[in-house]
This record gives structure tokens, C-alpha cells and sequence, in this order.
């Protein structure tokens, strides 16, 4: 069951513009939300009319609510939610890292996801159709070194899902989380503060996920029969594992 509206946080890079594409390329009509103008412009010029630019910083909680009250008519009905906007900052231990840093984390991936899916459950509910897909990652199941404020806003992101799922019960609205592995995004060169040479080690030796992966996941998910609601979808590249435990022996 394809999508009609679908509203897209991130959109102006990796996985988000990928799903934007793979939306439009489908037949549906997308919202394309970032922060970044000239990305959101370019966007519309090479997908058409059918998409929707927002820009919009989804941490600037006070917008969120009026961004969508202004939409078009024929992009209000939203069928489908995708949190994509997210981020990693820096890989120091907790204690050695930036409180900064940390902060954006939480209030992009844990509080603008909360208010943003605040913002768009009621149409789906009074519609009676819906589905909110959540960005999760792996790093929410599978712990990393420098990984703790990143790590544990995913894990939230997938218990958030579990338990919309349980409030959302006798409704016909779905919820997924989607848990990447490595995927060759800009994620590393955001989280390396612009280092290319440093985000490019990270995909060093091995074929990661592209957006395009994802995007596809994310559709599959979106596009199953209404009475089919996957809860939560793990992707990681073939080269790519769980590291297990580690033994720090004296």
C-alpha cells in the first residue's frame, strides 16, 4: 500500500534525500524537511511539484507545530512520517566529551522526534490511516567506545517505537523502527566536526550500506499490505558484525 503524503525530516541529505527520491520515484507526494535551503531548493528543482520544500530546524520546537498548519492542502493528508534527521558528534569517552555535543544529539534525536511525531499522529489518527517510521541505528542494541550519548538516543528511539506501538494499539497507524549498521552517509564526516580524510577511514576496507540501502528498506516497510506492521528492521553491510563481549584482564 504506497504512501499518498510523506513527510521527511533530514531531507537534505543521505538517507532522507534518498527516501524523498524513492518516494517521488513511487508516485507520492513528499515533504522534504531541512534546515539547509539550497539543498531543499535544488531538491525541488530536480523532483518537480510533487515535493514539498519545509525548511525547518527541528529543534526549534515553537516552529514545528505552526510549519505543518501551513502546509498546502494537498500536502496536509500526511500517510506517512519518516524521522530521518539525526546525528553523531565526536567519539570521546562520556566523561572527555563535549556536553555540546552531547546536547544536540538529544535534541535532535530524541526531543525534535518526539515533537515533530506529536505533530502529525492526530491527522493519522482522525484519518484513520498512517505510519511513523523511526531512524534508529544498531548503535542503540550494540555498544561502541565513544558511543554513550549517541548510542543511548537510539535505544531510545527503538523503545519510543515499542511503546507508540502499545498506545497506537487498535488504530490502523504503523510504527517501524529501521536500525542501520555503516552506512557512507555525510554521518561521519558530520560526526569528525568535517574531517574528511578521518570519516573516510571509517569505511575503510569494506563495502558499507549506501542511502539508497536504506531508502529501500524504509519502503518496503511503508509499502506492505495495511494490515502488516514490521516493528523493527536491523541492516548492516555483510562485512559488518557484533563486536560481543570484551575482557579487560590485569
Amino acid at each position: 500500500m504506497r504512501p499518498d503524503i510523506v513527510l521527511i525530516t533530514g531531507a537534505t541529505a543521505g538517507i532522507g534525500q534518498a527516501v524523498a527520491r524513492t518516494a517521488i520515484a513511487a508516485g507520492s507526494r513528499v515533504i522534504a524537511v531541512g534546515r539547509r535551503q539550497e539543498r531543499l531548493d535544488a531538491l525541488k528543482e530536480e523532483l518537480g511539484d510533487r515535493l514539498w520544500p519545509m525548511t525547518l530546524d527541528v529543534r526549534d520546537l515553537a516552529r514545528i507545530r505552526p510549519a505543518f498548519e501551513e502546509l498546502p492542502s494537498k500536502f496536509q493528508a500526511i500517510d506517512c512520517l519518516v524521522n530521518s534527521a539525526g546525528l553523531a558528534l565526536g567519539l570521546d569517552k562520556f566523561w572527555l566529551s563535549d556536553d555540546q555535543h552531547w546536547q544536540q544529539m538529544i535534541d535532535t534525536n530524541i526531543t525534535a522526534l518526539l515533537h515533530v511525531t506529536r505533530a502529525v499522529l492526530p491527522g493519522m489518527l482522525a484519518r484513520g490511516r498512517g505510519h511513523v517510521l523511526q531512524l534508529g541505528s544498531v548503535a542503540g542494541t550494540y555498544p561502541y567506545g565513544g558511543g554513550s550519548a549517541y548510542g543511548g538516543s537510539k535505544a531510545f528511539v527503538s523503545k519510543f517505537s515499542d511503546h507508540l506501538r502499545v498506545d497506537l494499539g487498535g488504530t490502523p497507524v504503523r510504527v517501524t523502527s529501521i536500525e542501520p549498521g555503516a552506512v557512507e552517509t555525510e554521518f561521519s564526516v558530520v560526526r569528525f566536526g568535517g574531517d574528511q580524510a578521518r570519516a573516510d577511514k571509517v569505511y575503510e576496507g569494506f563495502q558499507p550500506l549506501t542511502a539508497q540501502n536504506i531508502a529501500d528498506s524504509i519502503w518496503f516497510c511503508a509499502c506492505q499490505p495495511a494490515h502488516v506492521n514490521i516493528n523493527h528492521l536491523e541492516i548492516m553491510p555483510v562485512s559488518q558484525t557484533a563486536n560481543g563481549f570484551a575482557f579487560h584482564r590485569k
